[in-house]
């Protein structure tokens, strides 16, 4: 595909493949939002540069990185599709402080779950997943 840009608002696509104009404007577009992914997923991610000496591990970084966008962007249509709109930053910040701690007490064993901010609870609402209980015995 190669697109030409006529002017501010008319682009123009060109291609040898058969198929449809529709098929190749939204494969077109999905490459555009691929790459904007990749633009913008080290402030995201908050990712570091990380230098690799194999192969093995270059692959198994790209593996974990588009793994970590297909996780975001599936949140983001969750909660899109439940009606829920946050900042990225503000269910991040929320998912990284939550904690859960194993104690015992008189014999017995409980779990104890920091507590999860709005932000968080309705990110992991979205995902259908069940919240556990800030306290739970453990047998």
């Amino acid at each position: 595909m190669t697109p030409f840009f006529l002017d501010d608002c008319i682009w123009v696509l060109r291609t040898n493949t058969a198929y449809n104009a529709e098929t190749v404007a939204h494969v077109y577009k999905a490459l555009w939002t691929v790459e904007e992914i990749f633009r913008t997923t080290k402030s995201i991610l908050e990712t570091r540069p990380i230098y690799h000496k194999r192969d093995v591990t270059i692959r198994g970084h790209v593996f974990c990185s588009f793994l970590a966008l297909l996780l975001k962007q599936e949140l983001e249509s969750r909660m899109k599709h439940a009606d829920l709109q946050w900042e990225w930053k503000q269910i991040i910040r929320g998912l990284d402080a939550l904690q859960q701690v194993e104690a015992n007490f008189q014999g017995r064993r409980f779990l104890f779950r920091s507590h999860l901010t709005a932000h968080a609870s309705q990110a992991v609402r979205a995902t259908g997943v069940a919240i556990p209980p800030t306290l739970q015995e453990l047998h």
